[in-house]
């Protein structure tokens, strides 16, 4: 039997009973309440009778007073007998369940339509000036026969219903105190029922749960775990899966000592490549910067030669205009002079200052590669309030705006992050759309909440925002390479900016990318750490 069914039938059993314990408490509440509405109609009963008299007497009394002072205003007006009519219509309606009671109240009725009758009579008869002594002779009596009748059949009912108002008082007492019987014994009863039902789930259920915590435990310890529990329900079928699991653990730990043996060799490996990564990449840089310190020296000699059969082709030029040559013969000296040994002089000349150009690009990243970085808190606003003053002059060639956002402080060296800014502010600056007005914004993202709570390695966004020519989405890929220049014909330089962006953000620990739309502007992404990195 499951957990369920066993849950099911300890709730089941507990609450039959206590149905059966609400469904008394209901109908002695039902009893007391029926009770409590008949000597509440018993009082309504009573009272509505007890006011019916006194108007009747002194209707009486008017009719008299009128026959003696032959008066036929001193007779009561309608009104008092349509109020009289009204209690008996009401008394008759609350009396509707008894049949003696309003046999009682028609006679009542009866008694009462006849005396009206009568009164109205005598009324008539004062007002048309007729005798009335053979309607007078009715009224010697101290009460008129009606009059008395209904008198009668009104104490008659009171009486009755005296009796059954006190009898109904009584049952309404006995059954309140029954009720309060009930419930307390309802109350008692549960109590008892969910004390058994709790001892029983206790008994039963804490001790295989004890059982499965002990196993638990256990397991947790590496110890052997005790036999599994008897049963069908979910608790055995756990300490089953407990059994299963130590199972597995065990064949996990021999696989594990393997894996680990595997990890430590390959982590020796690892470091072994990362070695040979290191020494390769130190490698490359000092054979880069060998190789462009070494060629800056045939460099400047091309240069100087190339100076120097400038300065000869002048002086060969000014001897053949003073020798006196045949025209045709210094026309086609001066050809060669001024056409074809000038225009490969200039040519050499340029290619001589773009080989060194291109040299000064190899050593400066070498350069970027092995400076040493002094790293501390850096205030970002205040490096690019630096970078954008620095700027000024190309800021209003270019007649840009510049916006510079609130910035937070980083982790990393100030040169270093100083010549981040420069490069990216420059570029965005370098290639806006002459077309419109340029505008560069320079801000920071809002810190990622979740990444927030956890305090390893935190870094913060920045970003440098243009509305520049923007860059194809088939050359995003290789803005960050050196020596990929794109609009060569609006921007100087080697392409070489970016790639140290990329060299310098790396080597904080960061990470730098791009968002751009070819025609509306490009974005510019860079995570610097927040504080001095940790060890997880």
């Amino acid at each position: 039997m499951n957990l369920y069914t066993k849950g099911l039938l300890l709730i089941a059993v507990p609450g039959a009973i206590e149905l059966a314990l609400l469904g008394a408490v209901f109908n002695t509440q039902a009893q007391t309440a029926d009770a409590a509405q008949s000597v509440v109609g018993s009082a309504q009963i009573l009272y509505r009778a007890s006011s019916l008299m006194d108007p009747l007497l002194g209707e009486v009394v008017r009719v008299r007073t009128a026959l003696v002072a032959g008066d036929a205003s001193l007779i009561g007006s309608n009104a008092v007998w349509a109020d009289l009519t009204s209690r008996l219509a009401q008394l008759d309606h609350l009396v509707a369940e008894s049949p003696p009671e309003r046999q009682r109240v028609r006679e009542m009725r009866a008694a009462l339509d006849t005396w009206h009758a009568h009164a109205d009579a005598i009324g008539h008869a004062l007002r048309g000036k007729r005798d009335v002594s053979a309607l007078a002779v009715a009224e010697r009596e101290d009460i008129p026969a009606p009059i008395a009748v209904f008198r009668d059949r009104l104490d008659a009912l009171i009486a009755a219903e005296s009796a059954r108002d006190v009898a109904r008082r009584a049952a309404l007492a006995e059954n309140r105190r029954r009720q309060q019987s009930t419930l307390i014994g309802a109350i008692v009863g549960s109590m008892l029922i969910w004390a058994i039902t709790a001892l029983v789930v206790a008994r039963h259920f804490g001790r295989r749960v004890a059982v499965l915590t002990d196993n638990a435990q256990r397991l947790g310890n590496g110890r052997p775990l005790a036999e599994p529990l008897p049963g069908r329900d979910e608790i055995s079928a756990l300490d089953a899966v407990l059994h299963q699991t130590g199972a597995r653990l065990r064949a996990v730990e021999s696989e594990h000592a393997t894996l680990k043996a595997k990890l430590h060799a390959r982590a020796a490996e690892l470091v072994r490549v990362n070695e040979e990564l290191r020494q390769g990449t130190q490698d490359n840089e000092m054979f880069i910067y060998s190789v462009s310190h070494d060629l800056r020296s045939p460099l400047v000699n091309l240069q100087g030669f190339s100076k120097e059969l400038q300065v000869s082709c002048d002086d060969l030029r000014a001897t053949v205009e003073s020798a006196n040559l045949p025209a045709h013969e210094q026309q086609r000296l001066a050809a060669v002079l001024d056409g074809d040994m000038r225009e490969s002089l200039q040519f050499l000349r340029i290619s001589v200052t773009r080989a060194a150009a291109i040299i000064e690009a190899l050593l400066t990243i070498s350069r970027a590669g092995r400076l040493e970085y002094h790293l501390q808190r850096v205030s970002v606003g205040r490096v690019v309030a630096r970078v954008v003053d620095a700027l000024q002059g190309a800021v209003r060639e270019r007649a840009a705006v510049v916006s510079v956002r609130e910035l937070p402080s980083v982790w990393g060296d100030p040169a270093a992050i100083e010549q981040i800014f420069t490069n990216l502010i420059g570029n965005a600056l370098n290639y806006l759309d002459p077309a419109r007005p340029g505008r560069i914004e320079v801000g920071a993202l809002e810190p990622d909440t979740a990444a927030a709570s956890v305090p390893v390695n935190r870094t913060r966004t920045f970003y440098v925002r243009d509305n520049g020519l923007g860059i194809p989405s088939a050359y995003i890929s290789k803005v960050f390479h050196a020596f990929q220049r794109l609009h060569g014909d609006i921007a100087t330089g080697e392409g070489i900016g970016l790639a140290l962006v990329r060299r310098s953000v790396e080597r904080h620990g960061g990470r730098v990318w791009v968002e751009s739309t070819e025609g509306a502007g490009s974005t510019f992404f860079v995570a610097l750490p927040e504080q001095p990195a940790r060890n997880v």
